[in-house]
């Protein structure tokens, strides 16, 4: 049997998060696939593995656990797997850096799809945008990541905010080239350590083996794409 189960959707989306942490903790998982995923959304919350609103939710066969949230599933993961700082500071970093990317992910899907993007809406969203970066970019920086070198929160080793990092950017450029050079010029070393993770055999092979099941897409939807219809017909410059 596999250590985990995961609950949701073929997308790398937020659920990417999730494979992401358990890949480079070497655990192995399975995917519950779509009718599972939504036969346990639409379930009434006291016949849920864990009352919730919608996916991921995760499974941890050894201990018997399910959990939902994504937020909440990089936590608990961070401390089975020692992949969180004994630091309460930096742990605390690493839980802010997680619901930033959390947010990251709200608008750019603005608001879970309740709207669908507009050229008039992207454009007015782009400083924002830009923000994000900048705000991810400034959380390194002051623990001494570089273009070149460093993790995120100043550590030996990567730890889920810097897996954090590298799922957010990496797979948002990576599905929308367009973004790439927009964040190489907000936030340099944010897209360097971005590369630097992803390089990792563990990070290359969830990729590699992402692109083959899933595709092109990452959220999916009419909202996914309505995006990729203003960058191509509104390219987002990348100069400041």
């Amino acid at each position: 049997m596999a250590d985990y189960t995961l609950y949701y959707w073929p997308i790398p989306f937020r659920g990417q998060f999730v494979r992401a942490v358990l890949s480079y903790a070497g655990c192995s998982w399975q995917e519950a696939g779509p009718d599972a995923t939504m036969k346990q959304r639409a379930s009434d919350p006291a016949q849920q593995l864990v009352a919730h609103m919608g996916p991921p939710v995760l499974t941890d066969h050894q201990s018997d656990v399910h959990i939902s949230q994504m937020p909440a599933i990089l936590a608990y993961l961070g401390e089975k797997h020692s992949l969180l700082s004994g630091d309460p500071v930096r742990k605390a970093m690493c839980h802010k850096v997680v619901a930033d990317a959390n947010d990251v992910l709200y608008e750019m899907t603005r608001y879970n799809g309740s709207r669908m993007w507009t050229d008039a809406a992207w454009s007015e969203f782009l400083p924002r945008l830009h923000r994000w970066m900048e705000i991810f970019e400034d959380t390194g920086r002051r623990n001494g990541m570089t273009a070149g070198s460093g993790f995120m929160l100043g550590t030996d080793a990567p730890l889920v905010a810097d897996l954090v990092m590298s799922t957010l950017w990496g797979t948002m450029t990576a599905k929308f080239p367009p973004l790439r050079a927009v964040l190489e010029t907000h936030a340099p070393a944010t897209a360097g350590l971005t590369d630097r993770i992803s390089a990792l055999q563990t990070q290359k092979d969830l990729r590699d083996w992402s692109d083959a099941t899933f595709g092109d897409g990452w959220c999916g939807g009419q909202i996914e794409a309505s995006l990729r219809k203003v960058l191509k017909s509104a390219p987002p410059k990348a100069d400041r």
